[in-house]
């Protein structure tokens, strides 16, 4: 058996799914499931629409190639606003694409019309979170532009909170691109859709506080981790241990919890932060950043503690846990969404389904 190795738990996600999509659908909110974090795996894919799910949303072409090539027919939004080299290929995989450029959209059309294939479009507006959109303050003129092209369907608006900037979504930010859809149907621009959530938005459904207007959410966090990272918490209502790392330990010793000698940068250009504690006992892991965030890799053993990680090596204190380790024996741990998809990536570490029922 291969380690590292990530215990994918599908009924598990298949729960938090089914949740999220039955509490979302008694708001009158569609749920697009996010594949990203797990590079568009088909196992997850299939899993979560099992769940009721009925579009798929990824940010990365290859992966939805990957999940058309092995049969998954569902519906398809690419999440990142697309490159225009690649809009060749994404027309004949892509269903929805969210975009924010007219010339973009431009070529899309075109493109569209060589193919026969008409395909959506979701116009993002950026109401200060700094990602993608135009800004919502000029994003009339814009989106009514777009809607134009008659190769291409402007079906919505939509805004992306929490990801860059750590904007909280909130009820006025809400109201101000439900305010921006009003303004467009006035001008006879068709918006059906009102794409205003990812799971930092889920409190507002929680709350009672989302305006009737959206009716979109793109879910992939509280889905696959029962995570809300831009609201620091956990979800309670969700399964937390959805996929679960092991790893295997390849020294323990006794060594001074402080390195010995003039302290620089470690081999990421990061200054280590040491608490003095005397000496303790340390294991070394057969892991490291190339697979995973340090930061957010969360022992199941809740008496030992990650320290630091190289490239290849993560160091745990071990010194108050009651487990006697061995050398070869593994450590589980709990993932944060930086961590999952550093894991997913990695091509060093194996995948392992828990398959449902």
């Amino acid at each position: 058996m291969s380690y590292p190795r990530l215990i994918i738990d599908l009924d598990k996600i298949h729960k938090n799914a089914v949740k999220v999509h039955s509490m979302c659908s008694r708001h009158g909110v569609e749920v697009v499931g996010v594949t990203k974090v797990v590079c568009g795996d088909p196992t997850v894919a299939r899993t979560l629409l099992d769940s009721g799910i009925e579009i798929l949303g990824d940010s990365r072409l290859k992966n939805i190639e990957r999940m058309k090539a092995n049969g998954i027919n569902s519906k398809f939004m690419l999440l990142r606003i697309p490159m225009l080299s690649e809009l060749r290929k994404a027309v004949e995989l892509v269903d929805v694409f969210l975009v924010s450029e007219l010339e973009v959209v431009k070529v899309l059309s075109d493109l569209s019309k060589k193919v026969g294939m008409r395909r959506q479009i979701i116009y993002m507006v950026d109401l200060g979170d700094l990602r993608e959109g135009v800004w919502f303050e000029n994003s009339i003129d814009e989106i009514v532009s777009a809607s134009r092209f008659s190769g291409v369907e402007l079906v919505g608006i939509g805004t992306n909170l929490g990801c860059y900037g750590g904007i909280i979504p909130t009820p006025e930010k809400m109201k101000q691109l439900v305010e921006i859809a009003r303004v467009l149907r006035s001008k006879n621009v068709n918006v059906k859709i009102v794409s205003a959530g990812n799971t930092a938005a889920l409190p507002l459904i929680e709350m009672d506080e989302l305006p009737n207007e959206v009716n979109q959410y793109r879910i992939g966090e509280a889905i696959m981790l029962g995570t809300d990272a831009t609201n620091n918490r956990t979800i309670e209502y969700l399964e937390r241990e959805t996929f679960i790392l092991e790893v295997e330990i390849v020294e323990i010793k006794i060594k001074p919890s402080i390195p010995v000698g003039k302290i620089g940068k470690d081999s990421f250009g990061r200054t280590p932060r040491f608490e003095d504690r005397g000496n303790i006992k340390r294991a070394i892991l057969a892991i490291g950043e190339q697979d995973v965030d340090s930061k957010g890799i969360f022992p199941m053993d809740k008496r030992a503690r990650v320290l630091h990680a190289s490239s290849d090596h993560m160091i745990v204190d071990i010194s108050e846990s009651d487990v006697d380790y061995r050398i070869g024996d593994k450590m589980c741990f709990l993932l944060n969404y930086s961590s999952l998809l550093r894991s997913m990536t990695s091509q060093y570490v194996e995948k392992i389904f828990s398959k449902r029922g």
